[in-house]
């Protein structure tokens, strides 16, 4: 058994003539440690390779490479005879089968433990000397990522409770862990911040595990906050730092803030659509309950977050609330239900007759200003429809139509169909065609629902089927024949329809005698300028009737009026003067008979005026 180291330099003092390898090898173990160790940095795991620096000397018989402990007996691990170039290694437990020496004494280790960080001394022997150079081996080994472990499952503000725990194992040597929130450090702060670090250590392998728990007050802006931590070691180059993945908690915090709206957000609401109102508070987690405050109604309607109108009226229009249900935070807003009302008189099919009056009117009560504009027969009007004395172009189909342009959708309209009826109207017309050879012979007929018209010879009673009919248009069309008579002929026009059979003659003279030429046809626009003129000329001509009239019994007054005084004033003559002439009294008589004269003329000229 080896002694140890000072018992065998007291040994060695005790005996001078010792066996000469033996005293050098006692030499060695008596010299003191060495000062400015050469240090191998090895990976846990991987291989220690350690050079002797020592150089080889002339003579050397053999090396060897031994660890040192504090307080302990060297250990010797390895052999080689530089001269029968064996290797041996000693049975030491900690290194069975993982040594290895080269031939030039460089001692490779595998599968490096944390056991290994020692102080290991390569030394080469002489005859004459013993020479020894010492290593010292660390050992590294990089902790596994850190993660946050027992994670709450909720924070609460103001209130301080166990964020996790963060651990890093198998760590050599042992590391710290700091945490951080959105990137920056965290510091230790009284009953808002407390960090408390545990490290254990495996007996078995000596690896370090780190633990870091964080107790947390947190806030409402710590709602999206990241929490990380990270471990910090020692590696073979330096110092290095592992980052676990940031994790972010669900931050529980009271509503300061109710909040209604309208679903959908349209700007506008009109009568008949569905609205939903929405009522939120910005707490964590959300109310899920509220009380909704409806126009009209004393009390709050507990429901959901939402509550559902449909088929809204006019009357939903008003300010509407929703509070928490202990009533403590309200909000408010105002809903508008827009609406268009039309009514219009008369509407649907109305019936009248030709020259009647027909007041129309298209009422319209909305909630803004509204449009409103008429349709007939899909043209749109200039104006609004009034009929005094309806014609048969009156006739049609009426749309009274509104919008509010400001509320998309909001449209209404009614329609009015007007029928004009009338009894079949004829005026027959002939004239020579410029040939000589034939006549024109037209029936113009006026009326509703469409004449039938049907031509017929008087006398004889012949229907006359060769005719051809314009395009019946506003309740007017003409019928018209060509024949060429030998003799003077009575022509029938006969137009009915439901309302009434009308019969019209015309007499027609012989070819051989030219007839007045009339216009065949007239446009509408025509006929009507010539209805215009000719009840202007009627108008005119009985306009200076009366005034002849008047005229006529205006002088008839005055003239009787004076032959009345002329007779007194002879009468008066005669009493007062008897003795007057005769002459004059035939000059009187003269006079009165050309008065009486001219009085009856009068009479007879206005008799004739009237």
């Amino acid at each position: 058994m080896m002694e140890p180291p000072a018992a065998a330099c007291a040994s060695c003092r005790r005996h001078p003539l010792p066996p000469p390898l033996l005293c050098l090898l006692i030499a060695a173990l008596c010299l003191p440690p060495a000062l400015g160790l050469h240090t191998v940095n090895a990976v846990y795991g991987d291989t220690i390779t350690m050079p002797c620096r020592l150089e080889v000397p002339d003579g050397l018989m053999f090396g060897k490479w031994k660890y040192e402990m504090p307080n302990e007996s060297p250990v010797f691990i390895a052999f080689r005879s530089s001269t029968k170039k064996n290797v041996q290694y000693d049975d030491v437990p900690d290194y069975k089968d993982r040594l290895s020496l080269s031939e030039n004494f460089t001692l490779s280790i595998r599968n490096a433990r944390i056991s290994d960080e020692k102080r290991f001394v390569c030394m080469l022997v002489t005859e004459d000397d013993v020479s020894e150079e010492p290593t010292l081996v660390k050992v590294f080994k990089q902790p596994s990522q850190p993660e946050i472990l027992h994670q709450a499952d909720f924070l609460e503000t103001e209130k301080l409770q166990m964020l996790g725990e963060c651990v890093s194992r198998d760590s050599y040597p042992e590391g710290n862990v700091t945490w951080y929130r959105n990137g920056r450090l965290l510091q230790p702060l009284e009953e808002a911040v407390v960090i408390d670090l545990q490290k254990s250590v495996n007996r078995t392998t000596g690896l370090f595990t780190m633990t870091s728990s964080l107790q947390y007050m947190p806030k409402k802006e710590d709602a999206n906050a990241r929490f990380s931590c990270m471990v910090t070691y020692y590696g073979p180059s330096g110092q290095k730092t592992i980052q676990s993945e940031p994790v972010v908690f669900d931050v529980h915090y009271p509503t300061e803030k109710v909040t209604i709206e309208v679903l959908p957000q349209s700007s506008t609401i009109k009568e008949g659509d569905n609205i939903t109102l929405k009522c939120s508070g910005n707490g964590n987690p959300p109310p899920q309950e509220f009380l909704f405050y409806i126009p009209g109604e004393t009390e709050g309607i507990r429901s959901s977050d939402t509550y559902m109108m449909t088929d809204v009226r006019r009357n939903a229009t008003g300010e509407y609330k929703c509070s928490l249900i202990d009533k403590s935070m309200m909000d408010s807003t105002t809903i508008t239900v827009h609406y268009l009302d039309l009514q219009l008189t008369p509407s649907g099919e109305v019936t009248k007759q030709i020259g009647e009056a027909l007041p129309v009117s298209c009422t319209i009560s909305s909630s803004r200003n509204a449009t409103v504009f008429w349709i007939k027969d899909n043209t749109r009007m200039q104006t609004s429809p009034s009929f005094s004395s309806l014609q048969y172009q009156d006739a049609g189909n009426y749309i009274c139509e509104t919008t509010l342009q400001e509320v998309e959708g909001l449209k209404k309209r009614k329609t009015l169909k007007l029928i004009v009826e009338g009894k079949p109207q004829i005026k027959m017309t002939k004239k020579t065609n410029t040939n000589k050879m034939s006549k024109t012979i037209v029936c113009h007929v006026e009326g509703f629902p469409k004449p039938a018209v049907q031509w017929t010879v008087t006398g004889s009673g012949s229907i006359i089927n060769k005719t051809e009919e314009t395009k019946y248009v506003n309740g007017r069309f003409s019928s018209k024949i060509v024949i060429a008579p030998e003799e003077n002929v009575t022509l029938t026009c006969i137009a009915e329809n439901e309302l009434e059979r009308t019969v019209t003659s015309l007499n027609v003279s012989a070819i051989s005698i030219p007839e007045y030429d009339e216009p065949e046809d007239r446009s509408d626009d025509n006929s009507e300028k010539v209805n215009d003129q000719a009840k202007l000329i009627v108008g005119i001509v009985v306009g200076l009737l009366l005034v002849a009239l008047v005229a006529g019994v205006v002088y008839w007054l005055y003239v009787k009026k004076s032959n009345g005084t002329k007779g007194e004033c002879e009468k008066a003559a005669a009493q007062n003067f008897p003795s007057l002439p005769r002459t004059a009294s035939k000059h009187v008589d003269k006079d009165l008979g050309n008065i009486e004269e001219n009085k009856k003329l009068e009479e007879n000229n206005h008799k004739s005026e009237t």
